[in-house]
């Protein structure tokens, strides 16, 4: 118990006080929240909003989780990919934010990191662990007479569907990071997952999982609605990066379109947007995307939204656990 709780308790209590340090630091550094203006009309009073606020997560988790680097080499690839992902997301935000050069980085710089970021998740996980990117298939176990999931072995194939199952799930976070809790609120669910099935599968990841709950938890001390700050993209890429390379590490990254299926959503619903947008000729099938936009100029309220998708990702967990 005590390497689910210790971890879980430090992270909070370093987040919490990182964000009584960070918050002024941000604000002195003007690195303000810029709203779209095509965005809810509701959204425009978060303008000047303090964002790159992931780091005051991230900071606590990385030294937290640093710890148990020696004993628990399935977490070096975790580590590797939040830190990477979040150093992409960094550079992003700062040259929006602080630079304010237009709109950060352009989408094929973004697209190569994040393929970099990706790759370097892949030979860490090669490099220093002792999995297979094998693939349980989720709800095998129903028909095979073990009673265990079927695993897939697909060799060196699996290696760009996991670089693609990555790139995916963190651009998934990403989207889903539009209201205020939101994005949080939906990977700490999440991660209870991780920590859990990690036990399952007996990888050893638990702890990393639980202090970033934890992370995420004070986090949500000054994230909740209405929001003190915002993680910008260096803390939402960093969660689909955590996501992601946690569920590869227990061989399930078929699951994440389950436990994650709110990020799935989320990009499916942009890019069901761009497309009848093109082949209509300006016509949108969604009031505005990302979806949890839609429901806003629907007449939900933000909380409403976050709790909705929050308890939504609370049962697509449990249908995942019941899938292994």
């Amino acid at each position: 118990m005590t390497e689910y709780l210790l971890p879980l308790i430090i992270t909070f209590v370093l987040t919490v006080i990182a964000g009584k340090i960070g918050l002024p630091l941000l604000i002195k550094l003007r690195a303000a929240q810029t709203e779209r203006e095509d965005g809810p009309a509701s959204h425009k009073a978060k303008n000047g909003t303090p964002t790159m606020g992931g780091v005051l997560f991230l900071i606590p988790w990385v030294i937290v989780t640093a710890f148990y680097l020696p004993t628990r080499r399935n977490i070096i690839p975790i580590f590797v990919a939040v830190i990477c992902f979040a150093l992409v997301g960094f550079a992003d935000d700062y040259l929006k934010v602080v630079r304010h050069h237009n709109l950060g980085l352009r989408a094929w710089q973004k697209l190569v990191l994040q393929l970099a970021a990706a790759i370097a998740v892949i030979l860490c996980a090669g490099f220093f662990t002792n999995i297979s990117f094998d693939m349980r298939i989720p709800f095998s176990s129903f028909f095979t007479a073990s009673g265990t999931a079927f695993i897939a072995a697909l060799g060196a194939y699996a290696i760009p569907l996991e670089i693609i199952a990555i790139c995916g799930t963190v651009n998934g976070s990403n989207f889903t990071d539009g209201l205020d809790g939101l994005s949080t609120s939906v990977t700490a669910v999440i991660a209870v997952f991780v920590a859990v099935a990690g036990t399952a599968t007996n990888t050893g990841i638990a702890p990393a999982a639980m202090a970033y709950l934890g992370g995420l938890l004070g986090f949500l001390v000054y994230n909740h609605h209405p929001a003190r700050v915002f993680m910008g993209d260096t803390g939402s890429l960093a969660l689909g990066g955590f996501v992601s390379s946690a569920f590869i590490m227990m061989n399930m990254p078929i699951y994440i379109i389950i436990a994650a299926f709110i990020y799935f959503a989320e990009v499916i619903s942009v890019i069901i947007q761009v497309l009848y947008f093109r082949a209509t000729g300006g016509k949108r099938f969604f009031r505005m995307a990302p979806i949890h936009h839609h429901f806003e100029l629907g007449g939900w309220s933000e909380t409403r939204v976050v709790v909705v998708f929050t308890v939504a990702t609370l049962l697509f967990c449990l249908v995942a656990f019941a899938a292994m």
